[in-house]
């Protein structure tokens, strides 16, 4: 919290307290008093006051604001009418809690057999919560620097110097009242290089179906923009462009809260404003656009973000520049991270500047109702939002839309961010082309490839085998098989194991009977002695008698596959 500048004064009947609150949310405030006891707050700031005399509420109080000075002045009324307050001008005195008027004394009387109750320290005492405060000090003109100016117009310095702490979460640079802004602009260039990711912005490049749905959404501005080109097109004459605009019941309460103002700016600060009002615009059109209209709890967030002006206070100086800082904070920060929509923000914001300055009133309300719902965004509406909302009500239109122009002239391209995004969209088409060629040769290669699909027999013992990739049925075919088994089972001179028989099963429905080697004989060993070639036909038809397992051999094209399935009952 902050202690801000105040001052008291008296007359025979009122105390009077005047409460300077610069910048301060002066829509929500509290005012307590009671005998001594004053306290004020409005974020971020707090006044807690131990006054001299007793004051009452009887409801001859009163309260008025300043907004052009930001001063609250309060009058309460004194219990006594005609006492005088001594010591309203010590300052420090008066910001001292009240429990440290009564601390222990000095000077004690001793030889007391029981201490004094003033003496004895209660346990049960609620702890202090009460912070520390300290007198205001003026901060000097001359301890500023210069150069080191912003808000609207350039004519705000020193507004961040005691308010850092509470508003580092509406602005990124760090102290901006000694950063000149040249060093705030490259600040602001090295945080959106950092920030850039390459594999969000390619996933928006190439998953834009979402972004699609955004573009085609059509804003509020659309429709009076479609009857003013109607009717020009009719009349062939540049009609006001406020006819097409019109204001709601809120916005116009809001036109009435506003104070008017009268602003001196050279022709430099001019053009600062200008661009920087196509910098804010151009924020708003991208937020009212992924959004669809629905603001929501990050509206607030976006607008400021995307805009350097309200984010880093930094100075447009042409709009070009103004054009590239928002396309590269658009890649950089929101969810939608697409080169199409800085594109439709674009011209959007023309469309708004050819409305003339009724439709950019009603823009600059509506970011202005934005921020003011926002709780630590409002003081960009006292920097800038509410000066543009009084300021834009006293130029003429045809100013707007010779900037409309001047904006449509401008072109902005991938290769002007500085985010190397034509590289890397290359980069990615190739990955994405081997990709595809190699899912291409796959699907060649698995089309080529032979299938296989199980078969079911419908005999007692079930056997399954692989069928052959293509169907050799030709009688010729099967003639040579069987003379191929013939001339394996004259040249097989096998002794036979006990029990290591099976039953060969040859395509053409040929069966003969043919003893295995066994298992230690498979790896085409040499056969011992003891395993003489002994072949004999009777041995063999016993032998088919008595096998219980059955192997089916099977070829693909022409050649005998060497891969037995036995099954056992």
């Amino acid at each position: 919290m902050l202690t801000p500048a105040f001052d008291l004064s008296q007359d025979s009947t009122f105390l009077t307290i005047a409460i300077c609150v610069p910048y301060a949310r002066v829509s929500e405030f509290d005012v307590y008093f009671e005998g001594v006891d004053f306290k004020f707050y409005a974020k971020p700031y707090f006044l807690r006051l131990t006054l001299p005399g007793r004051i009452l509420e009887n409801g001859s109080e009163q309260g008025t604001y300043d907004a052009d000075k930001g001063i609250f002045t309060i009058r309460l009324p004194k219990e006594t009418p005609g006492q005088h307050f001594e010591g309203l001008n010590m300052l420090t005195a008066l910001l001292a809690p009240r429990k440290s008027r009564t601390a222990k004394p000095l000077v004690e009387e001793i030889g007391t057999t029981e201490p004094s109750e003033e003496g004895v320290e209660d346990d049960d005492e609620e702890f202090d919560w009460e912070i520390e405060q300290f007198p205001f000090e003026e901060v000097i003109e001359r301890d500023w620097n210069p150069q080191c100016h912003y808000g609207f117009g350039n004519l705000r310095s020193g507004v961040f110097k005691r308010l850092q702490d509470e508003l580092s979460d509406v602005i990124d640079i760090k102290d901006p009242d000694s950063t000149p802004a040249a060093q705030r602009r490259q600040k602001r260039l090295d945080a959106e290089l950092a920030k850039f990711d390459p594999d969000h912005y390619l996933a928006d490049l190439f998953e834009d179906e979402a972004v699609e749905q955004v573009l085609k959404y059509k804003p509020w501005w659309t429709y009076p923009y479609s009857k003013m080109m109607a009717s020009l097109e009719k009349t062939h004459e540049q009609e006001n462009q406020g006819e097409f605009v019109s204001f709601s019941e809120d916005e116009k309460y809001q036109l009435r809260k506003f104070v008017n103002k009268s602003y001196l700016l050279d022709k430099n600060a001019h053009r600062q404003v200008y661009y920087s009002l196509i910098d804010i615009l151009l924020a708003y059109c991208y937020e009212t656009r992924v959004t669809e209209g629905e603001k929501n709890v990050e509206s607030a967030w976006t607008i400021r973000k995307l805009s350097p002006t309200l984010c880093w206070l930094e100075i447009c100086t042409n709009i070009h520049e103004t054009l590239v800082s928002f396309g590269r904070r658009v890649l950089c920060y929101p969810l939608y991270r697409h080169f199409k929509l800085v594109l439709k923000a674009y011209r959007d914001t023309i469309t708004i500047l050819r409305l003339g300055k009724s439709a950019v009133l009603k823009c600059l309300l509506d970011i202005h109702r934005i921020f003011q719902e926002n709780d630590p965004a409002y003081i960009l509406n006292d920097l800038y939002i509410s000066d543009y909302c009084v300021w834009i009500q006293k130029i003429k239109s045809r100013k707007l839309t010779a900037l409309a122009e001047m904006l449509r002239k401008e072109s902005l391209k991938k290769s002007q961010l500085g985010l190397e995004l034509e590289e890397l969209e290359m980069a990615a088409l190739l990955v994405q082309e081997e990709e595809s060629a190699l899912k291409a040769v796959c699907s060649v290669s698995k089309q080529q490839a032979p299938c296989s699909s199980p078969e079911a027999s419908e005999s007692k013992v079930s056997v399954s085998s692989t069928s052959f990739s293509r169907s050799q049925d030709s009688d010729s075919e099967q003639d040579e098989l069987q003379d191929k088994e013939a001339k394996i089972l004259d040249t097989m001179k096998i002794s036979l194991p006990e029990k290591s028989s099976t039953l060969l099963t040859v395509g053409g429905g040929v069966f003969k009977s043919v003893t295995l080697l066994g298992s230690q004989n498979i790896q085409g060993k040499p056969l011992a002695p003891s395993q003489a070639p002994r072949v004999a036909d009777p041995l063999i038809e016993e032998l088919g008698e008595q096998l219980k397992t059955t192997v089916q051999v099977s070829t693909a094209e022409g050649s005998v596959s060497g891969n037995h399935n036995i099954v056992q009952d």
